[in-house]
């Protein structure tokens, strides 16, 4: 289908939106990596800045057990979160330079966590409580972690070509991927059962079972560099190609549609399903981009015959939200 992108701008270009999701009071709360901020967007509605430490590098944010928003903080080797009224706690992890990365809430009711300088995953519990769970290999680079349906936490291991699994027991299994230097970053569960993520080496798209089996989708652009994925509404997969400058759709039947983005060297890392049904990306130059699908008339489809695997934007706007 095609597909409408707004972009909109929420902060200077060297403000870094990195990651994003939807929290539980229908917003979308996104990460500032270079500022040190945490920012909160109705849809529609109001832009709200929280800025924190301009140094602590704040990376991904997810939904919490108790309905707030936690963070990594990647330079600052601290864990946040921010209540929906904006209250900021910070916890430091126990092992010095660690570099949290990804987190996720796990189905034991605390949220899990990558330390990607430290080859350990870490748990917290909605009270500040960590636990460090060490890898059986080094110089792996654990980043980005995702729940699966099976009740374990899937990670990629971007150094080691691989995606690693953690019980709530702390049992880890890692899973070698078929292609070499496929350096693996985001990742999310499918409608499907299987964990999907993407390799940023290798321009491919990855699917795995929850008994290890792979499959590899390669992208129409093998440079384009994929960065983070998410299913959408109808069990489609959607991801960024931060070098490529674009956004892309993997249907379960492994067809692949990309879309260019509006501006130029954009930078698109996070995405996340919003609260409006559309699909959001973050963007490092100081924006967020909203890909809508536009259902087809039968006059559209007589008018756009035989788009293939590039699909242009129908329609293309910018706004500016910085003074609002």
């Amino acid at each position: 289908m095609p597909v409408f992108i707004e972009e909109f701008t929420l902060a200077g270009s060297d403000s870094g939106p990195y990651a994003l999701t939807t929290g539980p009071d229908g917003a979308l709360w996104f990460t500032l990596v270079h500022s040190g901020g945490i920012g909160r967007l109705v849809p529609g509605g109001v832009l709200t800045h929280h800025q924190l430490d301009p140094d602590c590098g704040p990376t991904i944010i997810a939904v919490g057990p108790d309905d707030a928003l936690w963070f990594t903080e990647h330079r600052a080797h601290r864990i946040g979160r921010i209540a929906l009224d904006g209250k900021v706690e910070e916890f430091t992890v126990p092992t010095a330079e660690c570099g949290p990365f990804g987190i996720a809430a796990g189905p034991d009711g605390a949220l899990w966590f990558t330390e990607t300088a430290a080859d350990r995953i870490g748990r917290i519990t909605t009270d500040g409580r960590v636990t460090e769970f060490p890898l059986p290999a080094t110089g792996t680079y654990p980043s980005a972690i995702t729940a699966g349906a099976d009740d374990g936490m899937w990670f990629t291991l971007n150094q080691a070509d691989a995606i690693g699994r953690i019980g709530m027991d702390g049992a880890v299994t890692l899973h070698p991927l078929p292609t070499r230097s496929a350096a693996p970053v985001g990742i999310a569960a499918g409608h499907d059962g299987a964990v999907w993520f993407v390799e940023i080496g290798a321009g491919q798209i990855g699917r795995i079972t929850p008994d290890g089996g792979i499959t590899e989708f390669p992208l129409p652009d093998r440079t384009s560099r994929p960065h983070a994925i998410t299913p959408g509404s109808d069990g489609t997969l959607w991801f960024t190609e931060w070098a490529g400058n674009r956004v892309g759709s993997l249907t379960p039947d492994g067809t692949v549609t990309v879309h260019d983005l509006p501006t130029p060297g954009s930078e698109p890392h996070g995405i996340a399903l919003g609260p409006d049904g559309a699909l959001w990306t973050a963007l490092e130059i100081g924006a967020l981009a909203r890909v809508g699908v536009r259902v087809r008339t039968q006059r559209s489809n007589e008018a756009t015959n035989n788009e293939g695997t590039k699909g242009n934007a129908h329609e293309v706007r910018t706004r500016d939200l910085r003074d609002r």
